[in-house]
Formats: structure tokens, C-alpha cells, sequence
């Protein structure tokens, strides 16, 4: 099968390497020339574990090409595939289909034979309509199809996601484009993983429900935290307790920050949007956005806590800003709320994380970058554990506390214990609801 996959962004360049990799000509298409320029290079714009390996592995097979060329894309193509950003747009919430309607335009006037059109970028109930209305719009001689095939890909785990998949759901219409996207899927079909072939508005309805329900379970947990602390529970216990139900299951029931990402802020929103909109509000997402953004700012206070009740003078180490480990990305993460807060409270914030500087320097300022934890905590009055980096859960406590003027950790990840920080020489530690945290 010949692909060709609109988008070069997180979503877009992550399939269309494992596309290539299935053994489809796949042609990735970007409107950046500097973008496609890198790529060509063999050089990845996103930190994604192995996926460099990969994308050269497609390239030297010749399986893969980049280009900015739309219509030679296109031409000749089975399937192009739509993986465009859906930014949340200011103002109302919904999510922003500007990209997404301009891709279905340019496929329109570019097309010359019968072409499934996918979208692969999340977008809100009735999107893959718009898409067939704006394609005959634009083309009304066009024989096309339209599928819908949401993605569930975590960053840091994606190529394994894409390989190995909980589930594939793709939404269709009509035979002739169930049949294309059987094919394209053919390796995952032979292998038995869990194809679910639906409509096209609950296929884009599953993406939005699944992505709502993992944020509703991450904040359902970190209010339990917040109890534990007042009643003097240990949340790791009781996650543990919760997790062995398999009605219930433990991932995603680990206590922090709360979320961030690139998923889960702006499909959350989106959803609650698009039940206001249809008079049929979505009381518990809307709940968990707010109770998400109180969780961030419970973390601040949690901090100037340990500083005595005043960020100002003092020096704070931050080990992590990505809103998760093996991934740069810096969307919505606790760091955006946190780290600045520390700096307008006067604190000296010193940062390291293994790969956001690139996006951090920007979104970050007043901050100073070190290369490694035992640099930015040397003569440092308090720690902050904020993304849990393999990096990050082997220290040297006794040396990082040995080092520090003031020996307070904030272990906002639950990577340590009390019992470990005190041994470490630590005389402030305080975690994630857990017994005995604190001075």
C-alpha cells in the first residue's frame, strides 16, 4: 500500500515510521521546509526512544520519504492520512480544526483517483462529516472515503504502542474503506491484536472517552493523596490495594503533579465542550480539570511549606520539567505551573532534566540549566523530585544532601521514602500522601 501521512508532529512522523516499517511506501508531508530538511538528514525533531533507529532503518529500505510536496504525495496513494494539530482554541475550549479542514481542502484539489482520506488527529464528534463535506466541496468529482482512526500512542512507549496496540479503532462508511484500512493494518490483523471496526462517530467518540477516563483516574488518585495526608494513609498502599481489583487495575494510579501532555489537557477540555454544546454536560471531566489544576498549585504550597512559608532567597533544585520521562515534551506539564511560581516568589530556580532544555529554555525563563542533579542541588536550600527519570531514581541522596545548605527534598513523585531521605542526612522530607512525611 502507498501512505501518505499530512503531518510530521509527534502523531504523524510516529506512524508513518511504523507504517513504513509494516512495509508501506509512506510519504511524509510537511509544510516546514526546515522540517523536511531534517528529516532528511536523518534527523528526529522529537526525543521518542528508538525512533531515529527506526525512521533510518525505513529510509535506507526506501519505505520512507519526507517532502513538502502535497500533491506528488498524494498521487498514486491508496490512504493519506490527516495528523495535524488540534490545539485547544482560546477562548471556548474546543479543539481548533483549522489544520485539519485545511488538509482535507489541499487532499480535495490534489487528488486524481479514488482516495481513502483518515484522520488520525484527535477532533471531536462529527469532524470526519466535516472532512466529506469540505472534500466534495472542493472536489465534487473526487471519489473518496473517509475512515476515522484515532491513536493511542504514549510518548515514551509509542513505537512499542504502535507495534503492539492495546486496540486499533477505525471508523468507517462504507466496505471499500474498511477493506483499505484492513490492509493497511494487515501485520496486526495476522498477529491477532484487537481491531475494532465501528462508525465514524464512535470511533471519535472512544478516543475522547478512553483519554477522559485515564485523566479522571489520575486525579481521582491524587485527591485520595491529599486525603491520606489528613488521615494519615499511605496512598502508595492504597493504590496497591485498589490496583489488585480487575475491575479496577493498577495503572494510572500512581499519586504526583498532576497530568499533562499533550492528550489528556486539551481532550479533556474538548470533551466538556462538546457536551455543553449537545446540553449534555460532562459534569465529571469538567470536574477534573478543575481538581487537576488545584493539584498543581497544592504542589506549590506544599513547597513553600518546606521554605519556611517564603520562596524568596532561596535556592531550589527542579530534577524534571517534561510532563513525563522519555519524552520532551513540556505540554501543560506541573513544571509550567510550579517552576514559575518558585521564581516569582524570589527562589533561585536551578533545572535538569535528560531532554527539556530544547523546549524548557523557552517556556522557563529566569532559570538556570545544569547538566546533571548534583550540580543544580550543590548549595541548594531545598530539592524538588518533579519528573521521575531513570536518572532520577538512583541518587546519591548522601552526596546531594552533603552538598545542599538547606536539606529539604520535595519527592513529588514518590520515588524515595522518608526512611531514605533521613538516612541520606536529609532533616525535611515530604512526598506524595504518605505517613510521615515532613519535617
Amino acid at each position: 500500500m502507498k501512505i501518505a501521512m499530512i503531518g510530521t508532529g509527534y502523531v504523524g512522523l510516529v506512524s508513518g515510521v511504523c507504517f513504513s516499517d509494516f512495509g508501506h511506501e509512506v510519504v511524509c508531508v510537511d509544510n516546514n521546509p526546515a522540517k523536511v530538511e531534517m528529516l532528511e538528514r536523518g534527523e528526529v525533531p522529537i526525543y521518542e526512544p528508538g525512533l531515529d533507529t527506526l525512521m533510518a532503518k525505513n529510509v535506507e529500505a526506501g519505505r520512507l520519504t519526507f517532502t513538502g510536496d502535497l500533491a506528488a504525495a498524494i498521487d498514486g496513494a491508496d490512504a493519506v492520512f490527516i495528523a495535524v494539530g488540534t490545539p485547544t482554541r482560546r477562548g471556548d475550549g474546543h479543539a481548533d480544526l483549522t489544520y485539519v479542514m485545511a488538509a482535507a481542502e489541499q487532499i480535495a484539489k490534489a487528488a486524481k483517483h479514488h482516495v481513502v482520506i483518515v484522520t488520525k488527529s484527535t477532533v471531536p464528534v462529527g469532524t470526519n462529516r466535516q472532512v466529506r463535506e469540505t472534500v466534495s466541496a472542493a472536489n465534487p468529482d473526487l471519489d473518496f472515503d473517509v475512515a476515522s482512526n484515532p491513536e493511542f500512542l504514549r510518548e515514551g512507549a509509542a513505537i512499542d504502542d504502535f507495534m503492539k496496540p492495546d486496540r486499533v479503532v477505525v471508523g468507517v462508511e462504507t466496505d471499500r474503506a474498511a477493506k483499505v484500512m484492513e490492509e493497511i493494518y494487515r501485520p496486526l490483523y495476522l498477529r491477532d491484536f484487537p481491531i475494532v471496526t465501528t462508525d465514524l462517530e464512535s470511533a471519535e467518540m472512544i478516543k475522547y472517552a478512553a483519554n477522559a477516563f485515564l485523566a479522571t483516574k489520575i486525579t481521582f488518585i491524587n485527591e485520595i493523596a491529599s486525603l491520606c495526608e489528613k488521615v494519615g494513609a499511605d496512598v502508595k498502599e492504597v493504590s496497591k490495594g485498589m490496583g489488585l481489583d480487575g475491575r479496577i487495575g493498577k495503572t494510572f494510579l500512581h499519586a504526583g503533579p498532576g497530568y499533562g501532555g499533550s492528550c489528556f489537557p486539551k481532550d479533556t477540555k474538548a470533551l466538556a465542550r462538546i457536551g455543553q454544546d449537545h446540553a449534555s454536560p460532562m459534569q465529571i471531566v469538567e470536574s477534573v480539570i478543575k481538581v487537576n489544576e488545584e493539584v498543581k498549585r497544592r504542589m506549590v504550597d506544599k513547597l513553600l511549606d518546606l521554605c519556611g512559608g517564603s520562596f524568596n532567597g532561596k535556592t531550589v533544585a527542579v530534577l524534571g520539567v517534561t510532563f513525563k520521562p522519555n519524552t520532551d515534551d513540556m505540554r501543560d506539564a506541573p513544571s509550567l505551573t510550579i517552576v514559575p511560581a518558585l521564581v516569582g516568589g524570589g527562589a533561585k530556580v536551578r533545572v535538569t532534566d535528560p531532554q527539556g532544555k530544547r523546549e524548557g529554555e523557552a517556556l522557563l525563563p529566569g532559570v538556570e540549566w545544569h547538566d546533571d542533579p548534583y550540580a543544580a542541588t550543590s548549595e541548594a536550600d531545598l530539592l524538588v523530585l518533579l519528573t521521575e527519570w531513570n536518572e532520577f531514581r538512583a541518587l546519591d541522596l548522601s552526596r546531594i544532601a552533603g552538598s545542599m545548605r538547606g536539606k529539604r527534598m520535595a519527592d513529588l513523585r514518590n520515588v524515595y521514602t522518608l526512611e531514605d531521605a533521613k538516612a541520606a542526612g536529609f532533616t525535611e522530607y515530604d512526598s506524595i500522601g504518605r505517613v510521615g512525611t515532613g519535617g
